[in-house]
C-alpha cells in the first residue's frame, strides 16, 4: 500500500533560516525574550543561533571596542544579543549596494546584505562598504528541535527580515513595526500592549 504526502510532517521551524526573525508572540513573558525580535545567523542540525535586535544596553561600544566605535550605527550602544555567553561580541553589518559579501576579507555574509564582521579586521578597510554596523553582547541559541518545539507550543512568529531591521533604532518600535508590516491577522498583535493589565 503506498502512503498518502498528506502524513508527512512538516517541521515547525522549516521557515527558520538566516535572515529570518523569531519575533516573540504577545503571550511569551520569558524576561530574556519578552516583545523581542531575534535575527536568526544560522540554523542548521546542530541548532540555531541568533541575536536580540531590540535590547540597547547601557555600555557604549567605544567603550569595549574603541577601533569600532566610532562606525557603529546610533545609538552607539553595545546591543544585549541575548543571555548565552555575554561576554562575546558579535556584530552584523548592513553592506552598501553593490558590494559582494563573498568576496570581501573579514565578513561573512548572512543573508542578502547582511553579513556578520570579524571584528579582529580592521575597521578601517571595511567601514566604508558598510551602510549600518551593530554590535552585540552574546546570542540567542537553541539547540537541536528545541526552537522547532518553542514555535510549536507558540513562542516566537516566524518572518522574514528586512536588511533595515538589523539597524533599527530603538526608539522605534521594532517589535510592533515587524508584526504590523506582516498584514492580517498578525498585524494586529502588534497593538497588543505592554503591560495586560493596561487593556
Amino acid at each position: 500500500m503506498t502512503r498518502g504526502w498528506d502524513h508527512v510532517q512538516v517541521r515547525p521551524d522549516a521557515d527558520v533560516e538566516p535572515g529570518t526573525l523569531l519575533v516573540a508572540s504577545p503571550g511569551l513573558l520569558d524576561s530574556n525574550f519578552r516583545r523581542t525580535v531575534v535575527y536568526v545567523i544560522d540554523h542548521r542540525g546542530e541548532g540555531t543561533l541568533g541575536v536580540v535586535l531590540n535590547r540597547p544596553s547601557e555600555v557604549s561600544v567605544d567603550d569595549v571596542l574603541p577601533a569600532w566605535g566610532p562606525h557603529v550605527t546610533e545609538p552607539s550602544a553595545v546591543f544585549v544579543g541575548g543571555p548565552v555567553d555575554p561576554k562575546t561580541a558579535l556584530c552584523l553589518a548592513a553592506m552598501r549596494t553593490g558590494e559582494d559579501v563573498s568576496a570581501m576579507a573579514g565578513v561573512i555574509g548572512v543573508r542578502g546584505p547582511v553579513a556578520l564582521v570579524d571584528l579582529d579586521s580592521d575597521p578601517d578597510t571595511l567601514v566604508s562598504r558598510f551602510r549600518g554596523m551593530r554590535v552585540f553582547a552574546g546570542y540567542s541559541g537553541w539547540d537541536v528541535d528545541q526552537l522547532a518545539g518553542e514555535i510549536d507550543r507558540g513562542d516566537w512568529i516566524v518572518v522574514p527580515a528586512l536588511p533595515s531591521d538589523v539597524l533599527a533604532s530603538p526608539s522605534e518600535d521594532l517589535w510592533a513595526r515587524v508584526l504590523r508590516r506582516q498584514g492580517m491577522p498578525l498585524a494586529l498583535l502588534a497593538t497588543h500592549p505592554v503591560d495586560v493589565k493596561n487593556n
